[in-house]
Order: C-alpha cells, then structure tokens, then sequence
C-alpha cells in the first residue's frame, strides 16, 4: 500500500492506474478503522481492481459542540489494518490540502428532501458538509465504484440522491451493516463507551428488532409502537432524539400500505451518540 497525502500526486497514482485500463473503487472514511470499515474494502476490492481509502477527518460535518477536536485520530494503526486488508492506495490529506482557502469559506451542497429530518434536526448541516466532501472526492478520484455502509442510511441516501441528481457516474454500492456478537452496530464511537454503556448499548438494536417483528406480526399503530420503544429505551439510560419507521427508498412516515420498511433510531447513552437501523419487508 502507498499513502498519499496531497491531491497532485493522487491524481498521478489514478491516471497511471487508468492507462492500464483498471477499475477505481473508492472507500471514504474519518479513520479510527474498525471491521466494519474493513468490510467496505472488500466490498470494494470484489468490485474493482484497485481500491483507494480516504482517511479525512471532515470539519464541515461537526457541529459547534460536536466532537472535531477530540474525533479519535489512529493513523498509524489505520494504516496497518489497510494494509492487511490488501487496500492498494491511502489517500491522507490535511485538512489544509482539502480546504486551501478555509473550511469556513468553503462552497457547500445541499441534497434536499432526504437531508432533512432524522439526523438533520440534532446536526444542522451536517449532511450539507457530507454532500461536501463526498463531491469533492469524487471530482479528485472520479471513482468507477464508492462503497458506504447502510448503518449510516440517511447518509447513504443524501449521497446516492447526489449521485443521481448531478449525473455522476460513480456507482454507489451498499454494504451490510457489521455487528459486534451481541448486536452493537461497529462504530468509532463506540470507543467513547465506558464499560457498562458497552453492555447497555446493544439494547438500541434488540429494541428495534422488537419492533419489526412486532410490525411483521401485523402491529399497524405505528407511533403507538414508536412511543412504547421510546419509553422502554430511556428507562435503559438513553436519552432518545428519534425513532422513525419510514419507506425505505422515500424515507417518508411509513403507511400500512407500504411493504418495505426501515426503522431508523438515534440515541445518546451517556457521551456517547449511537445510530441504528433495521430494514425488513411485510
């Protein structure tokens, strides 16, 4: 593997690549790389003949009392499980290489409809700042294929929507979301989690679990349902922003009529702010 770390010498590596007639496949992350990352790789390594990682920690995407500052950095690790994993390119920028004239003064995209609601209400923006960078990868790289996890649906969603609504020819493909063995969604901020928030957090997904199988069972009261989940989930100790039960590919309220469905959640459980989601059909 090479690590990369300005946009000239990038652009080197990828034309050369493209000389030789090889197929692109992009994997954006802000590093601290877990299994679930890893899984992205292969996803992309089984669609491509050459796989480039972006470790970016993106500053349009952190609200003013997120976590920019203390967002986990573990480059040096990152780079070794990059290598196990046979990823043949590291893209590495500053922050500076991304932002040459400040983030604060940087043009940003809106993806509408689908930004808005769920995560957008506790993040203003920051789908906006995540339309952003993936815009700007893809111009740098011009990927053949980019892989994103569905554990961030509403970010794959606003990202697949940008690819559509301005004619980009990269190929947005889903990858599973990878669980812990007690059903904890893989997340680099589940390293914010003391040790007894690590045995609580799993509650979020058997919760939502419960509710599709209550939903396949033929429960139609949906928000009767959402608001006993949200009950039993805050005696738990989360302190819950949303629980949504939605159509898949609109992301609008799910009606009975509707077949294929997504329950999306978030939660804070001390510091610490946790997403999940299960699709399923009736």
């Amino acid at each position: 593997m090479i690590t990369i770390n300005n946009i000239a010498s990038l652009k080197v590596a990828i034309h050369n690549a493209r000389t030789q007639g090889l197929r692109i496949g992009l994997v954006p992350t802000m590093g601290n790389l877990h299994d679930g990352h890893i899984s992205l790789i292969e996803k992309a390594k089984s669609e491509s003949d050459i796989v480039i990682t972006s470790i970016f920690v993106n500053p349009l995407q952190f609200g003013k009392n997120e976590d920019l500052t203390n967002y986990p950095r573990t480059l040096e690790d990152d780079k070794h499980r990059l290598t196990a994993a046979k990823c043949e390119i590291l893209f590495a920028p500053t922050t500076t290489e991304m932002f040459p004239n400040a983030h604060t003064n940087q043009s940003t995209i809106n993806v509408p409809v689908v930004s808005g609601g769920l995560c957008s209400g506790c993040r203003p923006g920051h789908f906006d700042g995540v339309a952003t960078i993936v815009f700007k990868l893809f111009n740098i790289i011009s990927p053949d294929i980019a892989v994103f996890g569905e554990k961030d649906y509403q970010q794959l969603a606003v990202i697949k929507k940008l690819t559509r609504d301005l004619n980009m020819h990269t190929q947005i493909i889903e990858a599973s979301t990878i669980r812990a063995p007690d059903g904890l969604a893989l997340s680099s901020r589940n390293n914010y989690l003391s040790k007894n928030e690590r045995q609580t957090a799993p509650y979020l997904y058997h919760s939502i679990k419960n509710m599709a199988s209550s939903i396949r069972k033929g429960i139609k009261e949906y928000q009767d349902l959402i608001n006993s989940t949200k009950r039993n989930i805050s005696s738990q100790g989360f302190i819950v922003e949303y629980i949504e039960i939605l159509n898949q590919k609109s992301l609008e309220p799910a009606t009975p009529k509707d077949h294929e469905l997504i329950i999306l959640i978030a939660a804070k459980l001390g510091r610490t702010r946790l997403i999940d989601n299960i699709k399923f059909i009736i």
